[in-house]
């Protein structure tokens, strides 16, 4: 058995009144749902030591404290003053926030908002802390500030997004995350899922902002931390991802950020990804391509593939008896090319095979240049899909984007592979990632010419 992923609400306001009859059963009920901690987050002096006060008292909760835009006009030197005293020192103090603009209420005047955004950002560089950005109708002002104070130095993240795609990849590149609320499950917003779906879940949390912004089927109720477990499940629809997968993701984002909690370090060699199980059983790649995202994190979808020995076939079939059933096949895949490993491969096929397990491969489609022989008649019955990364429609591109050690036969022995494996494995697939620039139609032609299927893999997305 591996241990379940939990989910964390990214920002929640959980002091009130609202939650003062039955805040023990609403914590519970959240423990039920499966999330395990809690942000929450001030948007006053007086809620913000509330927040501290509840940080201080649960181990799953941690706080931001900031003053909302509504409330600029009444800040004062004095409030920086304590909210610095609030932060320093409280290492349950994650962040600065509640903070930003409001051009929506506009309950205080504009200039002063501004004023109190740009101050908040320097106390949060000042104390090493991100932010937590209030944006609402005022996109091109809280983008404008953000850059001019350097708010990408302590980063952070656009709680409620709520701007199109084209700022949350703004925001992404600037290192920030953008966080998704319940409005997600609303039927007329659209706008959000399109965010969703065209941002890398790497770059997103998930939240409630409770008692407000209720989730389907809830909605005209008052929120409450138990119900990002619906926002999740959203976001694992629009992206097509488990649950599971999203719980993991979202979190590691989560404690990434706020320093909530340890990067699991331990070299995964089996994990999972929507219904298939992956085995991660070396690190070493027979290319060193120019897209490759391992050379920026060895994370994958939330798992930590760094491995500090390749390991055995025992430990490999242990690996895999540690997850439960459900999985609809096993990939040999991981942060390396696997056909380094071919005999590992054969032997830990077989024994899968023996289970009725079905079984693919995904390859650079060089290893029949690494062996000096043709290898594919050895993964014949023993292998059911081999996805082979063609990434290009002609030697010159292949060379420049995957940096072959075999120059022009690299790409000759890709398409050789390709055009072969159909001898001796029932399903063969050729992939190219969406790298800028390149004619994927060009290269799913010759993928038809090679009498092969075709697969076009999302440049942002990796797993």
């Amino acid at each position: 058995m591996t241990d379940r992923p939990f989910l964390i609400d990214s920002h929640a306001h959980i002091y009130g009144l609202e939650f003062s009859d039955d805040f023990d059963e609403m914590m519970q009920r959240a423990t039920e749902a499966g999330v395990g901690q809690m942000i929450v987050v001030g948007t006053d002096l007086e809620t913000s030591k509330a927040a501290c006060e509840l940080a201080a008292k649960h181990d799953s909760i941690y706080c931001a404290v900031g003053i909302h835009p509504h409330d600029a006009s009444r800040v004062t030197e004095r409030c920086y003053d304590l909210i610095r005293d609030m932060a320093v020192g409280n290492d349950k103090v994650v962040a600065i926030g509640e903070i930003g603009l409001d051009f929506y209420r506009d309950r205080s005047p504009r200039e002063t908002q501004e004023t109190v955004f740009r101050r908040f950002i320097k106390l949060a560089r000042e104390l090493s802390l991100p932010v937590i950005i209030h944006d609402r109708d005022a996109h091109e002002r809280v983008m404008a500030l953000v850059k001019e104070e350097q708010g990408a130095d302590v980063g952070g993240v656009f709680h409620c997004f709520s701007g199109d795609l084209k700022m949350a990849e703004e925001c992404v590149a600037m290192g920030f995350y953008i966080s998704i609320p319940g409005t997600v499950t609303y039927p007329a917003n659209e706008a959000l899922r399109q965010v969703v779906k065209g941002v890398k879940i790497e770059r997103m949390l998930v939240e409630t902002d409770c008692p407000y912004l209720t989730p389907v089927p809830h909605r005209g109720k008052r929120n409450e931390p138990a119900f990002v477990r619906i926002t999740a499940e959203k976001v694992a629809e629009i992206k097509g991802l488990s649950f599971e997968d999203v719980c993991r993701i979202t979190t590691l984002n989560t404690q990434h950020l706020f320093k909530t909690g340890r990067r699991n370090q331990h070299a995964r060699i089996a994990y999972r990804i929507r219904n298939s199980l992956y085995l991660n059983i070396t690190n070493r790649c027979s290319n060193r391509c120019s897209f490759c995202a391992k050379f920026d994190d060895f994370t994958v979808k939330g798992h930590y593939l760094f491995l500090d020995h390749e390991p055995t076939f025992v430990e490999v079939m242990d690996a895999i008896a540690a997850h439960e059933d459900g999985y609809d096949e096993v990939v040999f895949c991981g942060y390396g090319e696997p056909l380094l490993r071919l005999d590992l491969i054969k032997e830990v096929a077989a024994a899968l095979k023996k289970r009725g397990m079905r079984i693919r491969i995904n390859t650079d489609g060089q290893a029949n240049l690494v062996y000096g022989r043709n290898i594919l008649p050895e993964l014949a019955g023993l292998i059911d899909t081999v996805s082979v990364s063609l990434n290009a429609a002609d030697a010159e591109t292949y060379d420049r984007l995957c940096n072959t050690p075999f120059k022009k036969e690299g790409f000759e022995g890709v398409c050789t592979f390709l055009r072969e494996a159909g001898q001796y494995i029932p399903q063969v697939v050729a992939s190219a990632v969406t790298v800028p620039g390149l004619d994927v139609a060009e290269v799913e032609r010759l993928a038809a010419s090679l009498g092969v299927e075709f697969r076009k893999r999302e440049y942002s997305e990796v797993g």
